[in-house]
């Protein structure tokens, strides 16, 4: 099942759930976060969240499956074209798009340890990544590939979080964002 098949079976008192806990995981860090927290923040009752999710460890799953649907849909994109470096481009022009419009989400994904730890673990994801840093390298990556990959993942991640940029507006960033990808990836700037 895709990223986002996974992220469409969510019913719409599910996706409340989803979206509360991912303003308290950006505020509080899911450590910091309760049942009880996310049930106040939508005005329900803790039993009523249990009743939409098991457990803690299956709304920190939701809340990634629910943001990273955005990447799958990048990702699908780039995958339709023909050339790798048509591919990469569209990758990365929407990655940076996706990144920039979800700076708070994308921060909370990246920094936040119990959700890193989950998506570890977490198949979907796994498979999601080995796609991506395919169209980002190819079939038989080098070192020197797989090297620009990261440092790319890492600088788009870290970029639209980075205090130096919170001031910037979308579109700035944006460009300024893809003219620096463009270049990891050996594309033209």
């Amino acid at each position: 099942m895709t990223m986002r098949e996974r992220a469409q079976r969510y019913s719409a008192a599910q996706r409340r759930v989803i979206d509360a806990a991912l303003d308290l995981f950006a505020e509080q860090g899911v450590g910091g976060t309760s049942l009880q927290m996310i049930a106040d923040a939508i005005g329900v009752t803790k039993a009523a969240i249990y009743y939409q999710f098991r457990t803690k460890e299956e709304i920190v799953i939701a809340v990634a499956e629910v943001e990273l649907q955005r990447l799958e849909v990048a990702l699908e994109a780039a995958e339709a074209e023909g050339s790798s470096a048509e591919a990469r481009d569209t990758l990365l022009r929407r990655v940076v798009e996706v990144a920039v419009e979800r700076r708070g989400a994308v921060r909370t994904i990246q920094s936040d340890p119990v959700i890193i730890r989950f998506l570890a673990e977490h198949e979907p994801f796994q498979q999601l990544i080995v796609r991506l840093f395919t169209v980002l390298v190819g079939d038989n990556p080098g070192p020197a590939a797989r090297v620009r990959a990261a440092v790319l993942t890492a600088a788009i991640g870290g970029a639209v979080a980075h205090p130096f940029v919170t001031d910037l507006d979308d579109e700035t960033l944006k460009a300024e964002l893809l003219r620096v990808t463009r270049r990891l990836v050996l594309l033209p700037g």
